[in-house]
């Protein structure tokens, strides 16, 4: 399981799909709970997004 959550195309569908909904939800849903969702997958993005540049970083040195 961890090499397939860590592969590229998972990592970069991570991080697109989640900065998407991260955008949207609080236009989608009102109050705390679009709120709430906004930052849980801004969070998830990140993640996925840092693992993308560590990575590309690793390759490079």
């Amino acid at each position: 399981m961890k090499a397939l959550l860590s592969s590229r195309p998972v990592l970069w569908f991570l991080f697109l799909f989640n900065a998407v909904v991260a955008a949207a939800a609080p236009f989608a849903v009102d109050g705390a709970q679009g709120i709430a969702t906004s930052v849980g997958m801004g969070v998830v993005s990140l993640g996925a997004g840092s693992a993308l540049m560590r990575r590309r970083n690793a390759n490079v040195a």
